[in-house]
């Protein structure tokens, strides 16, 4: 059985799902998983001579980068106000650790900094969740 290729077929399926949602909490929150989970991988493979992979270490590196980008530039700091100058220095906050982490080989940032996005995905889901009980 060939496991990279299912696995290609449900990320395609996943992401075809998410391009036709109009949902942007759903965007947002989905965002945040893969965010929290590029982070946790390249955590995992930073320190290349205690067991890590480098080309999951520099895949997940650049993806985790790719999402803090995105999420960062769809704030709206006119609405948003002090909620999203919050939200763009807590993504700028993961960036930096990541980036300090890359070259120091240590995950110890990238961790603390996914505890903390950790918290706001929760607190963005189940947000979500009251907004659909009541919608």
């Amino acid at each position: 059985m060939n496991y990279g290729k299912i696995t290609q077929a449900y990320q395609n399926a996943e992401n075809q799902a998410l391009q036709e949602t109009e949902d942007p909490h759903l965007i947002v929150l989905t965002m945040f998983n893969a965010l929290l989970k590029s982070m946790g991988i390249f955590a995992e493979n930073v320190d290349i001579s205690n067991g890590g992979q480098l080309e999951l270490k520099s895949k997940h590196f650049a993806r985790a980068l790719t999402i803090i980008y995105a999420l960062q530039t769809s704030l709206d700091f006119e609405k948003g106000g002090d909620i999203a100058e919050n939200l763009f220095q807590l993504y700028e906050f993961a960036r930096q650790k990541l980036l300090e982490d890359l070259k120091s080989g240590k995950p110890d940032g990238t961790v603390h900094a996914v505890h903390c996005l950790a918290d706001i995905r929760d607190a963005w889901d189940e947000m979500g969740k009251q907004n659909a009980g009541h919608g």
